[in-house]
């Protein structure tokens, strides 16, 4: 019952947060990128993206399920070559924000430093929550009649939280789309298998934890960036208790509140993982990602897969 209330309050407070604070999150963000190309509206989500660092590749591939092209974002670190094998991140953006908020100029210095190759998919659309199944959450219930009966309801706006033409299995399609563009870069690239990592941010924190414990075979440890796993039960932990787990959360970030994301860092330690937990005072829900990717990168580097015999 306690994860439950918690749930349902939860999905209000993330739903009107974001609401109100998600302009002011992508204000920062612009701010906090280099000069770089324009910024540009994708067709398909209906948002604005953000101002794309020109050592970013934004590349597309077929979608075969619904054949249509998905971008995603890459970066490669002068110090990758084909005959040795490189560190790889996976990195999620967050809700009605595309991938390139999580390539700016300070997370492409430090994986440029650290020699990684930085990948971020965008989920199929800026709305696909990575899998996770969000039926009602944020969004009133389609009208009982047809859009173009007499007396019908209006049909629901779209927005970056909601599109009444997503297709119905978007959550599927978003965390398959993950594993595709995965399934892209291991082929392209000489990836080390030892050391390939998942990160995100909000919807994205959220995506990793979930993708995370879904797939744990791949990943040599997760990052979670202030995480709105509103819907997601903490439990799913047990499943990867021998993987590195960081939680980077901001004091003052009123999206998704420190108590939510205290209580994932409440069963790392009940569980005995290995974990680090890195409360920021001082910063919101957009400041978290720039203020904690140095930390990140240093949990990554000291943490790979066993060698396996």
């Amino acid at each position: 019952m306690r994860f439950e209330w918690r749930t349902k309050i939860g999905a209000a407070l993330v739903v009107l947060c974001l609401q109100i604070g998600l302009a002011q999150t992508q204000s920062t963000f612009a701010q906090e990128t280099a000069p770089q190309a324009k910024s540009k509206t994708d067709q398909r989500g209906g948002f604005m993206q953000m101002r794309v660092d020109p050592r970013v590749q934004m590349r597309s591939y077929r979608f075969q399920d619904t054949d249509e092209d998905i971008q995603y974002a890459v970066f490669v670190s002068s110090k990758v070559t084909k005959d040795r094998k490189s560190p790889l991140i996976i990195t999620l953006h967050g809700l009605g924000i595309g991938p390139a908020i999580m390539f700016t100029g300070d997370a492409l210095d430090l994986a440029e430093k650290g020699g990684y190759i930085l990948v971020g998919p965008m989920g199929y659309n800026v709305r696909g929550w990575y899998g996770i199944s969000m039926k009602g959450f944020g969004r009133k219930g389609a009208p009982t009649k047809a859009a173009d009966s007499p007396g019908a309801a209006p049909k629901p706006k779209a927005s970056m939280f909601f599109n009444p033409d997503d297709p119905p299995n978007l959550n599927e399609l978003s965390e398959k789309d993950v594993m595709n563009v995965l399934d892209i870069i291991l082929k392209e690239f000489n990836v080390d298998d030892r050391r390939i990592y998942l990160m995100g941010h909000s919807m994205g924190g959220a995506g990793t934890l979930y993708l995370g414990t879904k797939y744990p075979s791949i990943w040599a440890a997760l990052a979670a960036i202030a995480p709105a796993a509103f819907t997601l039960d903490p439990d799913i932990l047990k499943g990867i208790q021998d993987m590195p787990v960081m939680i980077v959360q901001g004091g003052n970030d009123n999206l998704v509140p420190a108590d939510n994301t205290r209580r994932w860092v409440d069963k790392l330690k009940e569980l005995n993982m290995t974990y680090e937990y890195n409360e920021i005072p001082g910063a919101d829900h957009g400041s978290a990602i720039s203020d904690g990717l140095p930390g990140i990168y240093e949990f990554f580097d000291k943490h790979s897969k066993p060698v396996s015999h």
